[in-house]
């Protein structure tokens, strides 16, 4: 061999954080890996502007009357709050930034199907954000995260920054989801069918569906939007022929089904966790794939239930308050399954585990808390008040930011190389679960009481209720930042990860902490493992890493 062809096949099994250094490098990447990192970046930064929104919020309504802001500015704060915990962090969490980087590794493939458009997709985020965040500086937008028209056409904030913003997101997702379906057909490997693939692929997979299907309606409405309050074409406005209830049913149309966007990849990769630290079987395993599509499939049939005050017809509040809870039934049985496989398993209590129990709880009481808005004689007096912040955020929040922290646990080893301070994670995540609980519990009480969300002030009667729920998310918000510092330190002063720190059964964990250039080592065949089968898995006391054992057996 040449020593050119030696310098090639070492840069080649170089870890890929390795390869090259600098600014220059990183924005220029076609990696997947790399860009899943930007991404990480990029999601984590936003998290932390919009979560200093909510403690601003929560500051305010600790006592009646203004406190820190006036009214106008507090519209602006939860406008803010809202617009980018959605559309930066939570809906491109988990399957832009982990995804990016896992699904190819899980599929043992190289790369993604597209890798310049991958980059793009980066960057139509980016200056979707930018966007976004400049609005803060053009006056703020005062519309809610929704945008309902009239008032998003005839308000003098900066809605067409924000609108300009969504838009460029929702292209994003479009490409990222369009590359993903492409590389799960394309690069699965000989041996893997589609029945002994990943949950976590399948659980992106049908995330990428409702992200092609669904995310361009999104555009559509955001670009009539933009050119109603520029030349008044009279799509939403009744002065003009217009109808604003019809972008209700636009924005639903997609925003209903991007809830599942933020909520189906936490429960596939939370699939994962309980499975590893199980040490368990999945069971059920195709009816859990069924249903993580059936669930994607049904999140476009029920937009309605948003709707039923708005004057809809009878026939149809009492249609969509069927389907609504039809398509409960999808998200039942994958909890079903989960509790199933967690029975008789021997559990360990690792840091992801803990996020992966806390999903499980707190999605519960955020699906059985749905039933109330989802039938038609609570949902109209439930309507707009708190009640249906708590339940949004036990959904969102409590399923899509938690599954988020618990896959970034997870795969947090396999991305840097490091192993965070276990015992200070799990301690922050038990913090987390009731402190979380402790701040939107008492907002159910408020809303079923009468409490309207979005006010600035409220009745004296509310203040303990308030008061309580603002303590429960300053202890939650310091929490989340240590959490943050916990991973953020463990680059430096953290112990170097084994290949398979948790005993995982996916191809990922067949390659080293972090992957080389293109994943795998250049030569070296990729073993296909039998998909959550542990019993030949055995631990290296030494190390603390998993391998098999005749793989154990062939190193002693």
């Amino acid at each position: 061999m040449s020593s050119q062809a030696a310098t090639v096949d070492v840069l080649e099994d170089s870890n890929y954080l390795a390869i090259k250094r600098g600014f220059w490098s990183w924005f220029t990447t076609t990696d997947h890996k790399r860009i899943g990192i930007l991404y990480l970046m990029a999601i984590l930064m936003s998290f932390l502007l919009g979560g200093f929104f909510a403690l601003m919020i929560r500051a305010e309504l600790l006592l009646p009357g203004s406190q820190l802001v006036t009214a106008a500015t507090y519209s602006k704060l939860f406008t803010m709050h809202g617009a980018i915990m959605v559309f930066l962090v939570v809906i491109p969490g988990i399957p832009a930034a982990l995804g990016n980087f896992m699904v190819p590794l899980m599929l043992g493939a190289p790369s993604l199907a597209f890798p310049r458009l991958n980059l793009t997709s980066f960057y139509l985020y980016l200056s979707g954000a930018l966007l976004l965040i400049l609005s803060l500086f053009l006056g703020g937008v005062d519309t809610g995260w929704t945008l309902y028209t009239p008032h998003s056409t005839t308000t003098d904030t900066a809605v067409l920054s924000a609108v300009a913003g969504a838009f460029l997101l929702g292209f994003s997702s479009i490409f990222t989801g369009l590359n993903m379906i492409v590389t799960i057909h394309k690069f699965k490997p000989k041996g893997m069918s589609w029945f002994k693939t990943p949950i976590f692929v399948w659980g992106i997979y049908a995330t990428s569906v409702v992200h092609i299907l669904a995310t361009p309606v999104l555009g559509l409405t955001m670009a009539l939007l933009f050119l109603e309050r520029i030349v008044g074409i009279g799509i939403f406005d009744p002065a003009l022929g217009g109808d604003p209830l019809l972008f209700q049913h636009f924005f639903w149309f997609y925003a209903h089904p991007a809830v599942y966007i933020m909520v189906l990849p936490a429960m596939a990769a939370m699939t994962e966790i309980i499975t590893t630290f199980a040490k368990k079987t999945l069971f059920g395993y195709s009816y859990v794939v069924y249903s993580s599509i059936g669930l994607a499939l049904l999140s476009f049939l029920v937009w309605g239930h948003h709707m039923f005050v708005s004057g809809q017809s009878p026939l149809a509040n009492m249609i969509f308050s069927a389907l609504t809870f039809v398509a409960a039934i999808p998200s039942a049985v994958i909890m079903f399954h989960w509790i199933a496989t967690l029975y008789k398993s021997d559990i360990h209590l690792d840091s992801p585990m803990i996020y992966a129990l806390m999903f499980i709880l707190l999605f519960a009481i955020g699906a059985l808390t749905g039933i109330f808005l989802g039938a038609l004689n609570t949902s109209v007096h439930l309507h707009d008040t708190y009640f249906v912040v708590a339940y949004f955020h036990y959904t969102m929040m409590g399923a899509g930011l938690i599954g988020f922290f618990g896959a970034l646990h997870y795969w947090w080893p396999k991305m840097t190389g490091r192993m965070y301070a276990e015992k200070p994670a799990k301690i922050m995540a038990v913090i987390v679960f009731f402190s979380f609980n402790l701040a939107f519990i008492p907002q159910f009480v408020m809303g079923a009481r009468g409490m309207p969300r979005r006010n600035f002030d409220y009745d004296p009667r509310f203040e303990l209720l308030h008061q309580t729920s603002s303590l429960g998310a300053f202890i939650m918000g310091v929490t989340l930042f240590l959490i943050l510092l916990n991973l953020v330190i463990s680059l430096k002063a953290g112990k170097k990860a084994p290949a398979n720190p948790w005993g995982g059964t996916t191809l990922e964990w067949q390659t080293s902490s972090p992957p080389p250039l293109y994943n795998f080592p250049v030569g070296q065949p990729i073993r296909l493992p039998d998909l959550y089968e542990y019993e030949s898995l055995v631990q290296d006391n030494e190390t603390g890493g998993w391998s098999y054992k005749e793989d154990a057996a062939s190193e002693t």
